[in-house]
């Protein structure tokens, strides 16, 4: 495992960019699961002021000094403004689920000088690793890709 995620999982506060008032996004998973995995995760969304009985932050300036990581789990146009807000906030750990990387968020990241992480699924490293993440953790470490 790249020391890099290995510093991200031992965070123990997230931030969640990406939980939508519909529930139905992987941000909303992803919290869900952080949760129950024993991290303090807070939600960030520009509009809701709570979603799924969770109180929200409209910007991550709001709890910076709560959180030691975000991930984000939004297209890359809207986590283009997810990663300045971070890196504006002081942010290091910065992880971009898959779908959230492009082209726009590496320039911002290199501009901003932050190495978000991409490419993996924070879910497969997250302990406990669980249904669907196990079998992917074990594929990943099959064939030297964890």
């Amino acid at each position: 495992m790249e020391l890099s995620v290995k510093e991200f999982v031992a965070q123990k506060s997230i931030a969640v960019f990406g939980a939508s008032r519909s529930c139905s996004k992987f941000g909303n998973t992803l919290a869900n699961e952080l949760k129950q995995r024993g991290y303090q995760v807070r939600l960030v969304h520009p509009e809701a002021d709570e979603i799924d009985g969770e109180k929200c932050v409209n910007n991550i300036e709001e709890i910076k000094d709560e959180v030691s990581a975000v991930v984000i789990s939004l297209p890359p146009k809207a986590a283009v403004q997810a990663i300045r807000d971070s890196a504006q906030s002081g942010i290091k750990h910065i992880w971009l689920q898959q779908g959230a990387n492009g082209i726009e968020t590496n320039k911002v990241a290199d501009e901003l000088g932050v190495k978000p992480i991409t490419g993996k699924c924070l879910l497969m490293y997250a302990e406990p690793v669980t249904s669907y993440h196990k079998f992917h953790q074990f594929f990943a470490k099959l064939f030297g890709a964890y």
